[in-house]
């Protein structure tokens, strides 16, 4: 974004309308307009590119204790995004700048920039950094290395290998041996 472009003082967002009861419908969401509050020091303004829809979130939709907090009703749903950093006042983070952050399903987002990591787009396509190189990447990294502590050699077997990351699970055990 040039200097002679004004920054966004809005942003277009999702935000959940209604509990979904079995699969989500349109009705359960709803578009609207929100205003960015101001870029404090230590924050980043984000044009998202890329939102992730992913698995877990069906469950947020629901009111109910779960390892991870419901979605509130009314409010815009957050997940993975990647996006372009345009505005910046935070060290380590610049104008132009690709990013992978939470604050997902809205087109611009106020984001502490230590709540944020660099994507290397010139090393794979942004959208990768929220599959392979992102959450579901790491889960199966963790889960078979850390966990499984598989070594070369080592059977595997995957009983979610159909899902995303079982299918990572088991290219990552080829590749390893």
């Amino acid at each position: 974004m040039s200097l002679t472009t004004a920054l966004p003082t809005s942003t277009r967002e999702i935000r959940l309308a209604s509990r979904p009861t079995g699969r989500p419908v349109p009705e359960n969401f709803r578009l609207a307009e929100s205003p960015l509050p101001e870029l404090l020091d230590g924050q980043v303004l984000v044009r998202n590119h890329y939102i992730s829809v992913d698995p877990y979130m069906r469950g947020r939709m629901n009111d109910v204790k779960s390892y991870s907090a419901p979605f509130a009703l009314g409010a815009a749903l957050d997940g993975g995004a990647v996006g372009e950093v345009i505005a910046s006042r935070a060290e380590g983070r610049k104008v132009g700048d690709a990013v992978v952050h939470q604050l997902g399903w809205r087109e611009y987002a106020v984001v502490a920039a230590d709540a944020t990591s660099l994507a290397r787009t010139d090393l794979a396509p942004a959208s990768a950094f929220l599959g392979a190189l992102g959450m579901t990447g790491l889960t199966a990294y963790a889960g078979l290395l850390k966990v499984a502590e598989f070594k070369p050699g080592d059977a595997v077997f995957v009983s979610g290998a159909a899902g995303a990351v079982g299918s990572l699970v088991g290219q990552i055990a080829k590749a390893i041996g």
